[in-house]
């Protein structure tokens, strides 16, 4: 096992990878960009997470950009690092004897060697293939799937296309196509984390504050009344309009992995926050929380 681990960057396989080997035992450090990892998700999350992450041991270096790396006398490496907290001066940093650094900053798509404007197919200024809804590409005959695509970047997401695909061209389904709406993602944090649907933040954006309300809790589920450190749990519904339509859930905490696929399949249906009171509670689990909120 390294004993000295730096990962760069502030998405779910950077955070991911350094909840792993902190918990195995290997000194990590997070570099990060601005203030919070997993920025993109809703802010509770984002937030709860970052702090998890430090309450687990992991060494988050906020701000913080790499500046140079150079291998000591002794095969390990030195890491140089800047941050640029706003409102203070630049620093500079050295993470010492690191002998496992990690980047994980993002992905790009590996679709320049195909030369597909040979062929007409459009790729956008990423290098994401261009498909319509039913996954055709701008060249009639052919199709693109995954990542690739540059949509929910997820190995079941890719497999669900596929299968859509598959039962249009070769099962006569036409109006087979995937939707993308309410795919419900995990990050296999310390604890993880399950959400689906908008965040508030996006929630808002669309249907407008007034017409949003949101449910939140947090609280410390049962497992950990016997554990000398607490892990809480956070859970928030979001939902918009009189119906009080359920178009988010996000949470983090013990288990909630397991807990989002019902729920998920709830919101796909189009559930309201009167659906979940009328549901009859299971005490004592954490997932009664979501049935359970005022």
């Amino acid at each position: 096992l390294h004993r000295r681990s730096v990962i760069v960057g502030a998405g779910y396989i950077a955070v991911e990878i350094a909840g792993i080997l902190s918990t195995l035992g290997s000194k990590s450090s997070l570099l990060i960009r601005k203030d919070k990892v997993l920025r993109t998700f809703d802010s509770m999350i984002s937030s709860n997470c970052t702090q998890e992450l430090e309450n687990t041991g992991v060494d988050v270096w906020k701000h913080t950009q790499v500046k140079t790396i150079t291998k000591s006398c002794s095969g390990l490496l030195d890491v140089t690092v800047t941050s640029l907290v706003p409102g203070h001066k630049p620093a500079e940093g050295v993470i010492q004897d690191v002998d496992c650094l990690l980047w994980a900053v993002g992905r790009e798509p590996n679709s320049k060697e195909l030369c597909l404007d040979r062929v007409g197919v459009e790729v956008d200024a990423k290098g994401h293939i261009v498909v319509d809804d039913y996954q055709n590409t701008t060249r009639k005959g052919i199709y693109a799937v995954g990542d690739v695509c540059g949509k929910a970047l997820l190995t079941p997401v890719a497999i669900a296309a596929a299968r859509k695909l598959a039962h249009r061209l070769f099962e006569g389904k036409q109006d087979s196509r995937l939707d993308y709406t309410n795919i419900p993602t995990v990050v296999f944090s310390h604890p993880p984390i399950g959400t689906v649907g908008l965040t508030e933040e996006e929630a808002v954006a669309t249907h407008g504050k007034e017409n949003v309300k949101i449910y939140s809790t947090s609280f410390t589920p049962l497992y950990h009344a016997v554990t000398q450190r607490k892990v809480k749990c956070v859970m928030k519904l979001v939902c918009v309009g009189k119906e009080e339509k359920v178009v988010g859930l996000h949470m983090q905490g013990m288990g909630c992995d397991e807990i989002l696929q019902g729920f998920a399949v709830a919101i796909k249906m189009g559930a309201t926050k009167a659906d979940l009171d009328n549901t009859v509670a299971i005490h004592p689990t954490t997932a009664e929380e979501l049935v359970t909120l005022r």
